[in-house]
């Protein structure tokens, strides 16, 4: 019998990494609020997101393994979303500029069996302190779109850190090492 993994996710950067681990995979976005419930933690905000997701898209393919997963970039407790206009990615860029801030991404994986495993990865960006011509050359990129914290450590963005702590992966949105461990770890055979 031939084991299905769908992705719940219909961003390029976890469809790109996911290809790392294996090709045998389906894409099946799954369309939930994402708003932080009120005094959530960043590491917990992220949780339940990629919890959400993969219940969700699991709910509808329940023959299938179902991978969720959701970044979440925090200064302290403040969550940075994904900024809706260059002014607000300014306002990240310059807040994040000279130090440094924590990126959780989460996973889930369910199982055909129902068996479900979940993990946070947590990493620390510290960002060189920025002038405002490394701003305005980093938003003429327009890389920061649709990225959480206003930019995108695999591109451009990467020149505006100075140091990482944790998983690069999971900074840009799919912690690998570990994903590969839990599929195994449910039992989903199409991984090395």
């Amino acid at each position: 019998m031939t084991q299905k993994l769908i992705l719940a996710s219909a961003s390029p950067r976890r469809q790109e990494l996911l290809q790392l681990i294996t090709k045998d995979f389906e894409v099946v976005p799954a369309d939930i609020e994402e708003i932080p419930q009120k005094h959530e933690t960043p590491s917990g905000y992220a949780m339940r997101l990629a919890e959400e997701k993969a219940r969700k898209v699991h709910a509808a393919h329940g023959d299938c393994f179902v991978i969720g997963s959701d970044t979440v970039v925090a200064k302290g407790r403040r969550i940075m979303e994904k900024p809706q206009h260059e002014d607000e990615a300014r306002f990240f860029l310059k807040l994040l500029s000279g130090t440094r801030h924590r990126v959780h991404t989460s996973v889930c994986v369910c199982a055909p069996d129902g068996r479900m495993a979940s993990r946070n990865v947590m990493s620390m960006v510290r960002f060189h302190r920025l002038q405002e011509n490394d701003i305005n050359a980093y938003l003429a990129t327009s890389e920061w779109q649709g990225k959480a914290g206003g930019y995108a450590i695999q591109g451009h963005g990467g020149l505006l850190v100075r140091d990482i702590q944790g998983c690069f992966y999971a900074i840009m949105g799919l912690p690998i090492s570990q994903l590969q461990r839990m599929l195994r770890g449910v039992g989903y055979g199409g991984v090395a």
